[in-house]
């Protein structure tokens, strides 16, 4: 989970910040004496609330966003991974428009209430837009016109980036405007609870919006129920803008000053154009190349931008770690659907696992605050913040090694599909006397013995062109076309009358969706029988032919079969898993009960989600180590008033993190997800190496001294300034004295 956009006040001013960072002994509006409880203004707890519920509102919606663009929207892995990190770049960018916008026009409340509104529709758009009815008018449960709920999506996600960014870096720092400047110790408890509640909204939501995906709701079909798990967060976002309003007339309101970015921004932007046109060797040059911006800015302005690019600088490698820690969303969601969520009387579901970041932080934060660092101090080691940092980078890259190892493993229990120019067949043997299948010279013959069946074997599609079944010394030949790249089973048995030999289409192209399971039915009776599975009639199947796949969710399941001659059998099946594909064969129904036979066709997911556990923990360590303290470090090294540019750069790093992992899944041409684990991981070792060395160089300061240096001087030339002007009217008088005297 990434750390709260505003810091905690200013403790060199005593005062808290704007959004944008910019210290607060501005103008404010005027108001009466407001009302307080405990010492603290009753205001914050409306932002307070604000926050919870819209952390609740984001992080929910995100928790199950890339299960629904792949199993709703329909999109690869690839693609879902490319769309959600896009949004999360633009939930990083827009911050910088919302502190502009908030400093330069609109202030802090109307830039959060309007911009909430624009959020609130957007998560509305969205629950909108995940509703499967609305264009699934054959009734058959998939969408019709799925470009319309894409629309939707988009335009939802948009106007939700631009909400929750633009009002990322203004409502801590509004909370921060509502106490005195004799209220420190109020305000800096404040920022402690308000972070609270970020964690706390953050956890809750991770918790329970897949458990509201989970559940299957729909007007014709029941499906995966994505109206709610977005219904939700909408209707909490919606709660938080009422909240907020309900404060308005308690808040303390600061009057827009201008923002310190901009200034920044056309300082160094004076510099390049005055160095530019000042490259001739016939100019001396300056000390550094900002002091071109000299003609137009002050020194104090020039000395603070100067101290800012310096840990701008640092900030070059960071991106990369953001790339890495934000797939914990994508990427590592995604490798746990492939996963067994079992954990006993609880069934995990896949997005569920995010929740394991929240709730170490809470745990890691205070026993790395108290026990590790401090130890690392007794031990005589100087664990300065550019090496925490570094060492944070190198726990993110040991967490996607540990990704790559689960990956291994997982994809050990993966079936093999056949590709261009395969064909793969099973064969099960539904007669008690043993047989032989011969599918011609070269090619893979079987013997089965009596209720036999095979797994999957891969055959050459072209030469794959006619089969021979045999009883001994009874034999069947068929002849194969277009068979092509697919799964095939094929059913035999010897009848009374001859061999039947019935080659059924399997259409399963991949693993199972959502760790679903994907059961048929072979009717191996005299008679047509009409199965019924949970309350899923399956029809009436014919005699030795199957039915259908259908998908049924883990556990036992109740079996009814109904026999022409009006035999009814039912039984209870065996536990199914997460992610298997069973053909079950009806062998008997009448007076011994019901016998099935059971056919694995694909294994279930066999690697537990537990052993997702290390690498978020790894993960987790590096971000307590990495985050905070790049944070701390960056506050600690820029000027007061320059805050809100370091805010800046540091959302930017989160941003391109993102577009990094786009640009990477979308143009990787690695087949093997472990082995983009390890290129991420790889890359991440390398920028950790490059920060080492940036960091080893890195020189620190104490902006308090510079400033205080900076004061020195201002005052000494205003003296300088004002004893010229006393000198000057000293003259002045004896001029004028001296003219008299000569009148």
């Amino acid at each position: 989970m990434h750390p709260p956009s505003c810091p905690d006040p200013d403790p060199s001013t005593g005062t808290s910040r704007s959004c944008a960072g910019t210290p607060m002994e501005k103008m404010k509006t005027p108001r009466s004496s407001a009302p307080s409880c405990f010492g603290f203004p009753i205001s914050i707890f409306f932002i307070v609330i604000n926050e919870f519920c819209e952390r609740f509102s984001y992080y929910g919606m995100r928790a199950v966003l890339v299960l629904y663009f792949k199993f709703f929207l329909h999109w690869d892995d690839n693609l879902s991974t490319v769309i959600y990190h896009t949004f999360v770049a633009l939930c990083y960018l827009t911050p910088i428009l919302g502190a502009i916008v908030a400093d330069s026009w609109l202030g802090k409340f109307k830039t959060i209430v309007s911009l909430s509104i624009v959020y609130t529709i957007g998560q509305v758009v969205m629950a909108i837009g995940s509703i499967n009815d609305l264009t699934d008018h054959n009734r058959d449960g998939t969408p019709d016109v799925l470009s319309v709920h894409i629309a939707l999506s988009v335009v939802g996600l948009i106007l939700i980036a631009f909400g929750t960014g633009g009002i990322k870096p203004c409502v801590a720092a509004f909370g921060g405007d509502q106490f005195e400047d004799d209220q420190e110790k109020q305000r800096s408890m404040f920022f402690s609870i308000f972070y609270l509640s970020i964690n706390a909204g953050s956890l809750i939501s991770t918790i329970v919006t897949p458990i509201l995906r989970g559940e299957e709701c729909g007007i014709h079909t029941k499906q995966r129920c994505y109206p709610l798990a977005f219904g939700v967060p909408a209707a909490l976002m919606a709660v938080a803008l009422v909240v907020f309003i309900i404060g308005s007339r308690m808040y303390k309101k600061v009057l827009p000053q201008g923002n310190i970015m901009v200034r920044v921004s056309k300082c160094i932007a004076f510099a390049v154009r005055n160095r530019f046109r000042h490259r001739s060797k016939q100019f001396p040059k300056r000390e550094h190349w900002l002091d071109w911006a000299s003609e137009k800015y002050d020194n104090r302005l020039i000395t603070q931008t100067k101290m800012v690019l310096r840990v701008l600088f640092l900030y070059i490698p960071l991106p990369m770690f953001w790339a890495l820690f934000d797939q914990q969303g994508s990427r590592w969601t995604l490798q746990a659907t492939t996963m067994n969520g079992d954990f006993g009387a609880i069934q995990i579901q896949p997005d569920q696992m995010q929740t394991v970041n929240p709730i170490l932080i809470i745990v890691m934060v205070p026993v790395v605050d108290t026990v590790v660092y401090p130890l690392i101090k007794k031990c005589g080691i100087n664990f300065t913040p550019l090496r925490r940092m570094t060492v944070g980078m190198f726990l993110a890259a040991m967490a996607f090694v540990a990704a790559a190892l689960v990956q291994v493993q997982i994809d050990k229990t993966l079936p093999v599909f056949p590709v261009a120019g395969q064909t793969q067949i099973k064969v099960i043997n539904l007669d008690t006397a043993e047989a032989e299948v011969n599918f011609g010279p070269g090619l893979h013959n079987v013997h089965l013995p009596s209720q036999g069946e095979t797994d999957y074997f891969t055959l050459d599609t072209a030469s794959l062109n006619a089969l021979t079944v045999s009883y001994g010394s009874r034999n069947k030949s068929k002849t194969l076309t277009a068979l092509g790249q697919k799964r095939y089973t094929l059913e035999i048995k010897n009848n009374t009358r001859n061999i039947l030999d019935t080659l059924v289409l399997d259409d399963i192209s991949s693993k199972p969706e959502e760790g679903k399971n994907l059961i048929r039915f072979i009717n191996n009776l005299p008679s047509t029988a009409n199965i019924t599975m949970n309350n899923f009639n399956f029809g009436e199947v014919q005699a030795w032919s199957a039915s259908n796949y259908t998908a049924f969710q883990k556990g036992t399941k109740e079996v009814v079969v109904v026999t022409n001659g009006s035999s009814k059998c039912q039984q209870q099946s065996m536990p199914f898993g997460f992610g298997s594909a069973y053909t079950i064969i009806i062998n008997e129904c009448g007076g011994s009960g019901l016998k099935m036979r059971y056919i694995k066709d694909i294994p279930p997911n066999t690697v537990h989600m537990a052993w997702q556990i290390p690498q978020y923990f790894l993960m987790t360590c590096g971000e307590v180590v990495f985050s905070v303290t790049g944070l701390e470090f960056s506050y600690s090294q820029a000027p007061s008033n320059m805050k809100s540019v370091l805010q800046a750069g540091w959302l930017l790093t989160v941003a391109v993190g993102n577009i990094i992992v786009l640009i990477v899944a979308g143009a990787s041409k690695l087949e093997q997800q472990w082995a983009e684990y390890v290129l991420f991981a790889a890359l991440l070792l390398a920028v950790c190496i490059i920060f080492a060395i940036m960091g080893y160089f890195y020189t620190y300061v104490d902006p308090a001294e510079v400033e205080a240096q900076l004061d020195e001087e201002e005052a000494k030339k205003k003296k300088e300034m004002e004893i010229g002007k006393e000198g000057t009217a000293y003259e002045n008088g004896a001029i004028a004295k001296v003219s008299q005297t000569e009148m």
